[in-house]
C-alpha cells in the first residue's frame, strides 16, 4: 500500500496554480458577466473587483497598464465581456481572473474577437510601416473594390472625375457585407495582384454598424491586402470606423471620398506646379548666366591686368617716339649733307672750266695735249679750240 502524499497548504495551492497554467484552454478566455465591488487603487493604479452572474461570482484583477487602455469607466452593476487568464493566488488559495482587456457589453464578442485577431496579425508584423507600400503621385489606372450600387463607388467617381478625369478606372464589383462578402473582396485583391491591373486600389464601403462592417475583419482578406502587390487604400466606413483594412493596407482614408482624393493628383495643383518649376527654372537659368556674365568680367579683368599689352604699348610709343626723333635726325643730317654738298658744288663748278667757258673763254688742245703756253706750238699746227657750244680746227700760222 502506497503511502499518500502529505502537502503542505502552500504546496497545495502551487500545484493547483500550476495546473490551471497549464491548461492552454485557461491561459485565454472570453468571460461575460456582471461588475461588483469596483475599487481602483488610488496608488498603484491596478483594479480589483468580482464579475458574477445570478449563481456564481469570481475575483478579478485588472493591473494599472490594462486599466489605462480602457475606453470607459468600469462601474458596479455594469455588464461586460471581458478577455482574461485563469489564475490562482496562492497565498490566499483562491482561483481568480488576470483581466487584459474589458468591453462594455453590446459592443459584444465581435468587438473581442477583433481586438484578438489585430493583436495577432501586429505580432506578426502586417501592421508594421516598413512593409507599407508607397501611394504612386501619378497613377495611369486606379482599381475600386466595392459594390457597385453603394453611394461609396458614387462618391469616388465624383471625385476623380473632378480632380483627375484622365486616369482610366477599374471596378472589381463585390459585396461589401454577408457571409459572402470577405470570400468576393479576397478574390478581388489577388487579381489585382496577380495581374497588375491598377497603379493603386481603393478597397472600402460607406457607413455601417460593426456588423455590417465586419467583412472588411477577416483574416483572410487582411493576409490578401498585406500580401498584394499594389499598393491598397482603405475606405471603409466612416472616419471614427476602424477595421482590420484600415491597420493592413498601405494607406487608410477616413471616407471614400478621401481615398479618391488621396488616390489621384489634383490637376490644378499639378498645373500650377508645371508653371512653378517653369518660372524656378528660368530664374535659376537667369541666375546661372549672370554668375557666368560676372565670372567672364573676371576673368577679362584678370586677363587684361596680367596681359604684357600694355608695357608693348608703351615700349612702341618708345619706338615710335626714337624713330621719329631718329626721322627728324636724319632729315637734319640730310640738309647738313644737301647744304654741304652744295657748297662743294658751288666749288667744283667753279673750277669747271666748262663755266668759264659759258663766259666767253675758250681753250686749245693739239692731239689731245693741252696747249696753256705759245711755246707749246710750233707754226702750221693744227689746234683745236673749245667753246661754249663746240669745237673749231684753226692752224699756227
Amino acid at each position: 500500500m502506497m503511502t499518500p502524499k502529505v502537502f503542505t497548504v502552500s504546496q497545495l495551492n502551487a500545484h493547483i496554480s500550476n495546473l490551471i497554467a497549464s491548461d492552454t484552454e485557461l491561459n485565454m478566455i472570453f468571460i461575460e458577466g456582471e461588475l461588483s465591488n469596483v475599487n481602483i487603487n488610488a496608488k498603484s493604479g491596478h483594479m480589483y473587483f468580482s464579475l458574477k452572474d445570478k449563481n456564481s461570482v469570481v475575483r478579478a484583477v485588472m493591473f494599472s497598464w490594462s486599466v489605462r487602455n480602457l475606453r470607459f469607466r468600469p462601474e458596479d452593476g455594469m455588464k461586460v465581456i471581458m478577455r482574461a487568464q485563469v489564475s490562482v493566488y496562492e497565498p490566499g488559495g483562491q482561483y481568480q481572473l488576470r483581466v487584459e482587456d474589458m468591453q462594455p457589453d453590446g459592443v459584444g464578442v465581435l468587438a473581442m474577437q477583433l481586438e484578438q485577431l489585430k493583436k495577432k496579425l501586429g505580432a506578426e508584423g502586417l501592421f508594421a510601416p516598413e512593409h507599407k507600400k508607397p501611394i504612386p503621385p501619378i497613377p495611369k489606372t486606379v482599381g475600386i473594390i466595392t459594390s457597385p450600387t453603394g453611394a461609396a463607388l458614387r462618391d469616388i467617381l465624383d471625385i476623380i472625375g473632378r480632380r483627375f478625369p484622365c486616369v482610366d478606372l477599374v471596378l472589381a464589383p463585390v459585396l461589401v457585407q454577408g457571409e459572402e462578402a470577405p470570400a468576393q473582396l479576397i478574390r478581388a485583391v489577388d487579381l489585382f495582384s496577380e495581374h497588375h491591373a491598377a497603379d493603386v486600389v481603393i478597397i472600402g464601403r460607406g457607413g455601417g454598424s460593426m456588423e455590417d462592417l465586419w467583412a472588411f475583419n477577416d483574416e483572410g482578406l487582411a493576409r490578401a491586402i498585406y500580401a498584394c502587390e499594389v499598393p491598397v487604400i482603405s475606405a471603409v466606413g466612416h472616419e471614427t470606423d476602424t477595421t482590420l483594412c484600415d491597420f493592413v493596407s498601405d494607406l487608410r482614408a477616413p471616407t471614400p471620398s478621401a481615398a479618391a482624393e488621396l488616390a489621384v493628383p489634383n490637376r490644378v495643383d499639378l498645373y500650377e506646379n508645371v508653371q512653378n518649376l517653369l518660372r524656378r527654372s528660368v530664374a535659376a537659368i537667369q541666375t546661372q548666366m549672370m554668375t557666368c556674365r560676372r565670372d567672364a568680367d573676371r576673368m577679362f579683368e584678370l586677363v587684361e591686368a596680367r596681359s604684357p599689352l600694355s608695357e608693348v604699348n608703351q615700349d612702341l610709343e618708345l619706338v615710335n617716339a626714337l624713330q621719329a626723333r631718329a626721322g627728324i635726325a636724319a632729315e637734319h643730317r640730310l640738309a647738313t649733307a644737301a647744304a654741304e654738298s652744295a657748297e662743294l658744288f658751288a666749288v667744283v663748278e667753279s673750277l669747271n672750266p666748262v663755266a668759264v667757258l659759258n663766259r666767253g673763254f675758250a681753250y686749245l688742245t693739239h692731239h689731245g695735249v693741252n696747249v696753256s703756253s705759245v711755246h707749246d706750238v710750233n707754226s702750221g699746227d693744227e689746234l683745236d679750240v673749245t667753246l661754249k657750244d663746240g669745237t673749231l680746227q684753226v692752224r699756227v700760222e
